[in-house]
């Protein structure tokens, strides 16, 4: 964010969680989100920590949005895409402020997206949109049913699209989203939903 810009407080904020390959499917999303999208991205990958600034850099250089490392306590702000540190779990506190959490692995991961996905739930509501990409193990399938169960909006990838499909299809097997998407159909879903505050369910 160049300086001096205002900073702006997201309508909504969008949730995308994933594992083995998820990466591929962010290179066609994150190029596509418009400037105009009402809202904070924030990415939970499973990831080796060796992997971090590689990733980092790739994302960067491909996103259409500015990417930026989460921080400790940090406010997300509209048209900027976080990411969620290796190791750590990401939560966020009752202010919408992201908190960076060391304690045990969930569903053998940290960060767990089940973790982020449902302090989400619990803090943002109806403003929370999840998308749940391609991922080796059920990671995610609880958390994005907890922000179904709030209110929020949920995407999970075609299975058919991803290159591992068990998390989408243990998504699936739990509840039926409000989406079901293709790679190529996620950005312009994210950028209809975020961009009115009053978005509704098709």
């Amino acid at each position: 964010m160049a300086q001096g810009q205002e900073i702006e407080a997201p309508s909504k904020v969008i949730l995308i969680g994933g594992s083995a390959g998820s990466l591929s499917v962010l290179l066609v999303v994150l190029p596509l989100l418009s400037e105009r999208i009402n809202a904070a991205v924030v990415l939970v990958m499973h990831r080796h920590t060796r992997s971090e600034d590689l990733l980092e850099a790739l994302l960067a250089s491909r996103a259409s949005l500015p990417v930026r490392d989460i921080e400790d306590k940090d406010q997300p702000q509209r048209g900027i895409i976080y990411t969620a540190p290796a190791d750590y779990h990401l939560l966020f506190e009752p202010d919408g402020s992201f908190a960076l959490d060391s304690s045990e692995k969930v569903n053998y991961s940290r960060p767990s997206i089940d973790v982020t996905f449902e302090s989400a739930a619990r803090v943002f509501g109806t403003r929370a949109i999840g998308v749940l990409l391609s991922g080796a193990n059920a990671d995610g399938a609880e958390g994005l049913y907890e922000i179904e169960q709030h209110g929020g909006i949920t995407i999970v990838q075609h299975p058919e699209t991803a290159e591992v499909d068990y998390m989408p299809r243990s998504a699936l097997q739990l509840f039926s989203p409000s989406y079901i998407a293709r790679p190529g159909e996620i950005a312009p879903l994210l950028v209809r939903l975020a961009s009115d505050i009053s978005a509704a369910r098709d």
